[in-house]
């Protein structure tokens, strides 16, 4: 019943007035430790399930990806536990790896056991900074090991067909670009040139699939793959492009990147809000909003406001996170939900539907980190 409540609540429009900066990025830090320490391994629940008042099994793709997360927090608030929590999650990403460095589609117990090249590139975030943060060689070789495996499974021209998640129909992505920046901060991190030089052929590759008015097919996770995209894939895909740029000295892929997310700007409305579905012509295709989307795409703006100087860009990523913040329950009493980000607003749209999932409070709090720093820190969160 719960669920539906707060579906009703929703649709009345009934939001809350966003509060002090800091008291909604650590609400959604401290929702991470507690789904944390819900699990039965060092990895991190997938989401919370209000329907089902459960979590859901450990899901290393995003638990991989939590870890930088971790560690920002851990150095801006001096509070070294939850650098400690980040190589627990490094540690337990290691001993799930697959013999050959890949990482297995799907949440912990997924059928079929396969790898695959997204959640591979998020769990290299992870492993290339704990690396880099304890001086841990297996922890290195663990980031070696999964780097060595995506750059083996690219095809010559720069495209990642092999390895697709068993879950999602879109078999060739151009999201995967965010494989390709996990490449690229992997190759700058662990001295590989081998590395950025197959993120730079992803991308590349990408660009070249491009419609002449930048759109990016293979943005969805569903069987509308060609005429749709999700906010957030979208989100993916457009920072992985400026991010391999800048990382590669490559200003035409950062300029690329920039220009994609000023399209992606025209479709903000008053409320800072995104729709959660868009058409290749740019244009809205869905009422409700995929809050994880808002926030990755808040985090993409300020960083093209730190890459460019462009003040801009910063303003509209505020306008996501206000709205995002007027969304977070920082007051319930279900543990699950205090300081979670949900899917979707209204809860029951058509992503993560009655579930706060783990990857949007992380995003969440990568956005609020790099607004909180006036959009002036380096990469955050990854």
């Amino acid at each position: 019943m719960h669920h539906f409540v707060k579906a009703v609540s929703d649709r009345i429009g009934r939001r809350r007035p966003a509060g002090d900066l800091d008291d909604h990025l650590l609400a959604a830090v401290d929702w991470i430790c507690r789904a944390h320490d819900a699990s039965i391994d060092d990895g991190v629940p997938h989401s919370f399930d209000l329907k089902a008042g459960s979590w859901l099994p450990s899901y290393p793709e995003t638990t991989g990806y939590i870890i930088p997360t971790l560690f920002d927090v851990a150095r801006a608030f001096s509070r070294p536990e939850l650098a400690e929590r980040a190589l627990r999650m490094a540690r337990w990403e290691a001993s799930i790896q697959m013999p050959d460095g890949g990482i297995q589609a799907g949440v912990i117990g997924a059928d079929p056991l396969v790898p695959t090249i997204f959640n591979t590139g998020q769990v290299l975030f992870g492993l290339a900074r704990a690396s880099k943060e304890t001086g841990d060689e297996a922890l290195r070789e663990a980031a070696h090991a999964a780097a060595r495996w995506l750059v083996r499974a690219q095809d010559a021209d720069g495209c990642w067909r092999r390895f697709p998640s068993p879950f999602t129909t879109t078999q060739v992505a151009t999201y995967n670009t965010r494989s390709a920046f996990a490449l690229a901060q992997a190759g700058l991190t662990l001295g590989e040139e081998a590395y950025l030089a197959a993120a730079v052929r992803n991308v590349d590759w990408a660009i070249s699939q491009a419609r002449p008015n930048g759109w990016l097919p293979g943005n969805c996770l569903s069987q509308h793959a060609d005429d749709r995209a999700l906010t957030h894939t979208l989100a993916y895909a457009i920072r992985g492009v400026f991010e391999v740029g800048a990382a590669a000295g490559r200003d035409d892929l950062v300029a690329r990147g920039v220009d994609l997310a000023a399209v992606a700007a025209k479709l903000q409305r008053v409320d800072g809000s995104l729709p959660g579905y868009v058409s290749p012509a740019w244009r809205p295709l869905a009422r409700w909003s995929c809050v994880t989307g808002n926030a990755q795409m808040a985090l993409n703006w300020a960083r093209i406001a730190h890459l460019t100087g462009d003040t801009q860009p910063l303003e509209w990523a505020k306008k996501a996170n206000a709205f995002n913040m007027s969304v977070q329950d920082l007051r319930s009493e279900d543990p699950g939900v205090r300081g979670g980000i949900p899917g979707s607003f209204p809860f029951d749209g058509e992503y993560m539907t009655w579930r706060f999932p783990n990857w949007a409070a992380k995003f969440f709090v990568d956005a609020l980190l790099i607004q909180r720093e006036g959009g002036k820190a380096g990469i955050v969160g990854a």
